[in-house]
């Protein structure tokens, strides 16, 4: 199978070579810049099919050159990287087009896997902002009456979204229930294709909405009653 072709951009150099090995194990590296302004100009020569890029780039940064290089029509998926894990920050990247966003200090288990399904056509967000960013979205009532209708879930899926909300990464969940990361992943994409989602957060808040999934710090306004689980 041939191997997507990713660009890296990150103005730390012991950084960049840490996750050039990271990222070299499962796809080809076909070039690294330490500048937005560098990263702009691989990108449009080399034209990738993903890019990964640190937010805080000088000259130009990681979203300003997402944000740039998508509206020049590049047909790449863009996975930030960066330190920071405030919402602002999240929902700036995702408003640039980018489809996945990772902490850095837990690039070493999630970079592959946001890249992975950044290429997939899904959104990635590191489950260390994702509770903060659910909060957010439920805080809309817009976005909650839009919600689909919930569908029944089994009772190991129950158990792998109520994980999955808690913001365990999909190998944690799976050391939890005694299963393998793959049945794990696969209980989850099972869910979000019978609910018609697309993405994690999406899929917490059906659960919320279905009762099988709790928000800590108090009840969600208008969740409906629990759905019976199927055996």
């Amino acid at each position: 199978m041939k191997r997507a072709r990713i660009v890296l951009a990150d103005d730390h150099r012991i950084l960049l070579d840490g996750l050039k090995t990271v990222l070299s194990e499962e796809f080809d590296l076909v070039g690294t810049a330490m500048s937005g302004t560098e990263l702009v100009q691989l990108a449009r020569r080399l034209r990738p099919d993903a890019v990964v890029t640190d937010i805080g780039m000088p000259e130009v940064s990681g979203v300003d050159a997402t944000r740039l290089l998508l509206r020049e029509g590049l047909p790449a998926k863009f996975v930030v990287l960066t330190m920071r894990g405030d919402l602002n920050a999240v929902l700036e990247a995702f408003r640039a087009g980018a489809s996945g966003y990772v902490i850095k200090n837990a690039a070493g288990t999630e970079l592959v896997l946001a890249v992975r399904e950044a290429l997939a056509g899904r959104v990635f967000i590191s489950p260390y902002v994702a509770n903060d960013l659910i909060r957010v979205l439920l805080s809309s009532p817009t976005l909650r009456d839009q919600l689909p209708a919930a569908a029944p879930f089994t009772r190991r899926q129950a158990e792998v979204l109520r994980l999955v909300a808690q913001g365990k990464t999909m190998k944690e969940v799976a050391a939890c229930l005694g299963i393998s990361t793959r049945t794990a992943e696969v209980h989850k994409y099972q869910m979000m294709d019978r609910l018609h989602v697309r993405t994690v957060p999406e899929l917490i808040r059906c659960g919320i909405r279905a009762g099988i999934v709790e928000i800590s710090g108090g009840p969600v306004d208008s969740v409906p009653a629990p759905v019976a689980l199927a055996n």
